[in-house]
């Protein structure tokens, strides 16, 4: 398990195993968001099967699947909803961890300063920089 933490309260994962997620809830993470769709995974690591392993260890489940370029305001929304409702740690994935630190980072635009944004992420291995025109909009817009 890979987890590259973004801030105090939210990480950023490639893939999760169904096994993970008992170590995740005693670590104190309430809530892992799903960001993969899936049609990219085994049967094993689809979402009704990780969200059984999720609730089972005691944590909710939020499922938010994005494909490709199918990057949505309601994909970000969704996220930054997710983010807002958990009380203790959140780790969302996807393969990589690249989408789930793309949305992380759409939703914070806003709420943290731009320069901060990307610095998270490039410190946890996701170099977004490419991203600042649209934290920028989506600043404006907040």
């Amino acid at each position: 398990m890979d987890l590259r933490p973004l801030d105090e309260t939210t990480s950023v994962a490639p893939q999760l195993d169904p096994t993970d997620m008992g170590t995740l809830a005693a670590t104190g993470v309430t809530t892992i968001i799903c960001n993969r769709p899936d049609a990219e995974v085994p049967p094993s690591h689809r979402a009704a099967a990780m969200q059984a392993a999720v609730e089972a260890a005691g944590m909710a489940f939020v499922y938010n699947p994005v494909a490709g370029q199918a990057l949505s305001m309601q994909s970000i929304e969704e996220q930054a909803d997710a983010i807002d409702a958990t009380e203790g740690g959140t780790v969302a994935y996807c393969a990589s961890g690249t989408r789930s630190a793309i949305l992380w980072a759409l939703a914070m635009a806003g709420r943290m300063p731009a320069d901060d944004i990307l610095k998270a992420t490039r410190v946890a291995g996701y170099d977004l920089e490419g991203l600042r025109p649209q934290i920028a909009a989506l600043e404006a817009q907040r």
